[in-house]
């Protein structure tokens, strides 16, 4: 008879709360539930109420370490409904700002693994390094975090031709940067011990599962829409997907670092090739129809849909960002392992949470929807005024 362990909705080794509820004998996971739904925010819905220009910060705003990957599938669906080109140069402006934050992403995680492992060394060079990326992003953006970049038709603000050379010194400063942490992870025994042959998921899950990102590309699946679906300025630079074969653990944490050479390198051949030019074409409205946008966040693939009736907002919008199918996984990578790996192997996927929640409330008889937008404001302002009653706030 199996013993349940559970692992959440809070929990050291989950940033975000979700629950995992591990059937285990002994030692060994013999099965995984996945229950979601802690942290639905109603994006999608709000999204009906935006402009698009709107839309664009709105959805920033469901991924702190991806805020610009779904703007940036946002607008290339709006350009999809509206066959809009943006200049050449707002392209290789918006594709630097992406890989700044893939950089910025795989160093979050892999200083995060290190500290989950205990290897606390990694964790501060990490947050050490990243500086040199919040620092450029900075300097691009206006922002450390949240960029507000993007528009349809565009990028709101031109990359200064005088800071090139700095940005050039600081991806020259990311190189040794990067051996290191590849030294860190291939040179040492106890993280082969730990990370080698655990979580593995066999390219046949990994397709069952559509997976996304590193987490597929560590089974072997060559995807990515960089290269799949070329958009921005990937079509004009070179660059290699890579791809790890075992599916554990340790090919998840080297696809990333790995990735992060080829980050480095898109930017700088970017930056070299980028021409002055416009910047942005002042897009006012958008036709009726529909449109899709994808792009490649460092998770992997975020998808958006959008339904336009012509109006200055949007009738339907969509997103499917991809820890929506990346965590199920998990119910194939954890079983068969010890309680003691689980949590690294749930949180090996590079989980988000706040990006997969979604929410309906239906009567399941009928299939009809019970509670709409206004209902669920109302429960949720009646329970925080019975919650601060109770605390006599």
């Amino acid at each position: 008879m199996s013993t349940i362990i559970p692992i959440g909705p809070y929990h050291p080794l989950q940033e975000e709360p979700e629950f995992f509820r591990l059937h285990v004998e002994g030692e060994k996971v013999v099965h995984l539930d996945i229950e979601l739904g802690y942290n639905h925010r109603g994006i999608e819905k709000l999204a009906e109420s935006k402009s698009w220009d709107q839309v664009v910060f709105l959805v920033e705003r469901i991924c702190g370490i991806c805020s610009t990957s779904h703007p940036a599938a946002a607008i290339n669906c709006m350009e999809d409904l509206g066959a809009i080109v943006a200049p050449e140069r707002a392209q290789y402006i918006r594709a630097i700002i992406c890989e700044l934050e893939r950089i910025h992403s795989h160093l979050l995680w892999v200083g995060l693994a290190g500290h989950f492992l205990g290897y606390n060394t990694v964790w501060m060079w990490s947050w050490k390094y990243r500086e040199i990326v919040c620092d450029v992003l900075e300097k691009v953006t206006g922002n450390r975090q949240s960029y507000a970049m993007f528009k349809a038709g565009g990028v709101r603000r031109d990359l200064d031709q005088d800071d090139i050379p700095w940005i050039m010194e600081s991806m020259d400063k990311m190189k040794p940067v990067v051996d290191l942490f590849r030294g860190a992870v291939m040179d040492d025994p106890v993280l082969h011990a730990r990370l080698k042959g655990v979580g593995c998921l066999s390219a046949e899950d990994a397709i069952n599962y559509a997976v996304v990102g590193p987490t597929a590309r560590a089974s072997g699946i060559r995807i990515d829409v960089r290269k799949d679906d070329p958009y921005f300025a990937y079509p004009w630079v070179d660059f290699d997907i890579v791809v790890y074969e075992e599916g554990d653990v340790y090919s998840k944490a080297m696809c990333r670092i790995d990735e992060l050479y080829q980050s480095v390198s898109i930017i700088e051949q970017c930056l070299k090739k980028m021409k002055p030019g416009p910047i942005d074409l002042n897009i006012k409205e958008l036709p009726p129809g529909e449109g899709i946008g994808r792009a490649e966040a460092p998770r992997g693939e975020v998808f958006h849909y959008t339904l336009s009736d012509g109006s200055n907002f949007p009738a339907r919008y969509k997103v499917r960002a991809p820890s929506y199918t990346n965590i199920l996984s998990n119910e194939k990578a954890v079983i068969g392992e010890t309680v003691a790996d689980a949590a690294l192997i749930l949180a090996a996927v590079d989980p988000c949470y706040c990006c997969t929640e979604r929410l309906t409330v239906i009567d399941e008889e009928n299939n009809k929807s019970v509670l709409g937008q206004a209902d669920l404001l109302k429960l949720s302002q009646a329970k925080t005024e019975t919650l601060m009653k109770r605390l006599s706030l």
